[in-house]
């Protein structure tokens, strides 16, 4: 386990019980507690938990943790939902991508697609985005034209979030919307921690011929504080095998088309 893993999975500890010992969070870990000791004390620098004698206390933030802790989160489930979605996308498009750890694996997929590397002087796809992750990797593609949206940035997710992230949306539209959530319920749709993120993903899939929705089961039945969109305006949801059945039989039954990976 590497260290963002074991701070991960340390900082879901700490957000399930609200407060954690040493000598606990050792036991669970199965690391030492001198390891547990040092996890603790470089987190709090980060603001990440509140450090107590002998252990330490959430914080609001260990709810929405930033994205390069989400990261080890059901990794493979990720690899293989950004794969499927790719196979969505034809040469020409023009994709929305918002932030978050799939939307970034989809983006990476894309990137090194055989069949979308142009051989011409214009691109294969153009990618709107607002993750300034995504930008800055596909900046580099020559295949692939980006535009960022405006907008002031959450470290949380690196989205661009505000009036100058949603006003573009007024000017494109886009083929693909393909969205990343925080949780996915039938009876409460698409949603997300922030409201600032929800509104230019909202706009994001107003624009869309086509929603697209990629989860890991970790996500499905939950829901967040900020709703994106209803059920009734998801076209796709691309998830993994983990699903329950009520819950892909109820996303079919509202007119989703569900692949499973």
């Amino acid at each position: 386990m590497t260290r963002h893993e074991r701070w991960n999975a340390l900082l879901e500890l700490l957000a399930g019980a609200g407060r954690l010992t040493v000598e606990d969070a050792s036991r669970r870990m199965g690391v030492s507690a001198a390891t547990i000791r040092r996890d603790f004390d470089q987190l709090a620098q980060q603001q990440l938990l509140t450090r107590t004698r002998g252990g330490a206390v959430a914080q609001n933030i260990s709810y929405d943790l930033p994205l390069r802790y989400k990261a080890a989160r059901h990794a493979s489930e990720k690899q293989r939902i950004a794969a499927a979605t790719a196979e969505l996308v034809r040469p020409g498009s023009i994709i929305g991508l918002n932030g978050g750890t799939t939307t970034s694996e989809v983006a990476r997929v894309l990137a090194t697609r055989a069949d979308l590397h142009a051989e011409g002087p214009s691109p294969s796809i153009t990618i709107v985005t607002n993750a300034l992750n995504i930008g800055n990797e596909l900046a580099v593609r020559p295949h692939v034209k980006i535009v960022l949206t405006g907008g002031v940035p959450r470290p949380q997710s690196y989205e661009l979030t505000g009036p100058l992230a949603t006003g573009i949306f007024d000017r494109v539209t886009l083929d693909v919307a393909i969205l990343g959530v925080n949780g996915l319920a039938a009876q409460h749709g698409a949603t997300c921690h922030n409201e600032g993120e929800a509104d230019v993903n909202r706009r994001m899939a107003e624009r869309a011929d086509l929603v697209v929705v990629v989860a890991d089961g970790s996500k499905i039945g939950h829901r967040a504080f900020a709703r994106i969109c209803a059920t009734d305006e998801i076209d796709v949801l691309v998830t993994d095998g983990t699903i329950a059945e009520a819950d892909a039989a109820a996303f079919t039954e509202a007119g989703i088309r569900v692949i499973t990976t």
